[in-house]
């Protein structure tokens, strides 16, 4: 199983927000770039990298540094927030990620969803991010009433390459995955998924790899607060 460090980046910061919250940052880093290599060197094999203040804003607004961050690693990094049209998602791939995340737009625009698919085949992911088994959109502000095992069906049939899978009231509370809404997620989406939310050790790790499905794991707070080393998670679902 892929392990994943994710890299927030809000005002040009390395931050992490808990439940999605914009008042809740903790920042961890002033210098996003530096980050990605240090995380990169410990042995990741790919990044996750999400520009919040596009997630709230609706447009992307760190461009130049996702730009950066790509060009500075030798790792491939997927990218979220604030990606509405083709045209935001052509710059992101354009700018170097091998991956693009639609979250918001693959909600409410399934058409939007199906021309990315077939624009750009196997680089599209699709953000499923829910609260109580419903998806949240426009940075987690709003829940619809659409289900999140619906929203990862529709991912499959579009070609969608992978789901990123969060579970927004988990998400940087280190309280440990959601296993049991992954599990039932992974099985019912028929495409590989990428589980994210709440990792807090190295047992949530194992925990996630035994789940048919899950691919990967992306991995937050708990890298930056130690409470995670890199390369031993590396080691354990390897093993």
């Amino acid at each position: 199983m892929l392990i994943v460090p994710a890299i927030d980046l809000k005002h040009g910061r390395c931050v992490r927000l808990v439940e999605g919250r914009a008042d809740s940052a903790t920042v961890f880093g002033d210098d996003p770039v530096a980050m990605a290599r240090r995380f990169a060197a410990a042995g990741a094999e790919r990044l996750h990298v999400v520009d919040l203040d596009g997630a709230f804003d609706g447009r992307p607004r760190q461009a130049a540094l996702i730009a950066a961050i790509a060009t500075a690693v030798p790792v491939p990094i997927q990218v979220g927030g604030g990606l509405r049209d083709l045209a935001a998602l052509g710059a992101v791939l354009d700018a170097g990620a091998r991956w693009a995340i639609l979250g918001t737009s693959a909600a409410r625009d399934p058409g939007l969803l199906a021309a990315a698919c077939q624009t750009w085949p196997e680089r599209i992911l699709v953000g499923v991010d829910a609260v109580d088994g419903r998806v949240a959109v426009e940075g987690w502000t709003e829940v619809v009433p659409l289900l999140a095992l619906d929203l990862a069906r529709r991912a499959r049939a579009a070609g969608a390459g992978a789901i990123v899978y969060t579970d927004v009231r988990r998400d940087g509370t280190g309280r440990g995955p959601n296993l049991e809404a992954t599990a039932a997620l992974a099985a019912g989406a028929g495409c590989p998924v990428i589980a994210s939310g709440g990792v807090a050790g190295l047992d949530d790790l194992v925990a996630l790899a035994g789940i048919p499905g899950v691919v990967g794991a992306v991995v937050g707070r708990a890298l930056y607060t130690g409470a995670i080393d890199l390369r031993a998670a590396l080691a354990a679902v390897a093993a």
